[in-house]
């Protein structure tokens, strides 16, 4: 089985909107629903579990009746941060699933995943056990102490950048988690991070340039006109 797991346990407080970013309406539909649509399309997915920010599950639930998000099977309350919402999401799933079942980790606010992304990591975390979605680092790399002045480079060939979805399998993930509140690691900033700081290894698959983090305002109109231009064709 594989099952994605969409956080969506922020606020968005850089986004400096009423409401929560990834509900926020882009052509009439919110932006969850456009990351749930990729994930509800794809053939090897098999159900939908979202952690979800307080207040909103009614939202979502008809949202996802409203937009026939049928795989969608478990809402679990977010956390403090983001690891505290995916752990509430990997340790309800391991009530419904195997151990050897497939978790994605997903972020709402990167909403155009492909087909191809969700089909490579998925592949990816099957033969490795675990699979960090990257892309090459492109850019010069400086070093720095205080945030204003270097004095020296690192070499951009031995860096990835990460995106989602993260692919594990559902025992290891859980295992990692409970290890890791033993020993007093709170504030990782993602799985990927997580589990080497807990001296496991990670292995990538591929990711994309194109795609699109909801960060800022500037986002939400660049994801506006990437739908304009696109349609539905990034869903392939």
């Amino acid at each position: 089985m594989n099952i994605a797991l969409i956080i969506a346990g922020g606020s968005g407080e850089r986004m400096h909107q009423h409401i929560p970013k990834q509900f926020l309406m882009v052509n009439e539909c919110p932006v969850i629903i456009y990351t749930l649509k990729a994930f509800q399309q794809h053939a090897e997915i098999n159900a939908i579990a979202v952690v979800c920010i307080d207040g909103w599950e009614p939202a979502l639930w008809a949202y996802a009746k409203q937009f026939n998000i049928t795989k969608l099977k478990y809402v679990v309350p977010g956390g403090k941060n983001g690891k505290d919402s995916i752990r509430n999401g990997v340790f309800e799933l391991e009530k419904h699933y195997e151990s050897d079942d497939i978790v994605l980790v997903h972020d709402t606010i990167r909403p155009m995943v492909s087909e191809e992304i969700i089909s490579n990591c998925t592949a990816k975390t099957k033969e490795y056990g675990c699979a960090i979605t990257t892309i090459p680092c492109a850019e010069a790399m400086l070093q720095t102490r205080d945030g204003i002045v270097s004095s020296g480079s690192y070499p951009r060939d031995n860096l990835k950048r990460t995106q989602t979805p993260q692919g594990f399998l559902i025992g290891n993930i859980c295992d990692l988690h409970r290890r890791a509140l033993e020993a007093g690691i709170t504030n990782s900033v993602a799985s990927c991070t997580l589990m080497i700081e807990m001296g496991e290894e990670v292995y990538f698959s591929v990711g994309s340039e194109k795609y699109i983090k909801l960060t800022t305002v500037d986002d939400i109109d660049i994801f506006k006109a990437l739908l304009d231009a696109q349609g539905s064709d990034w869903l392939k």
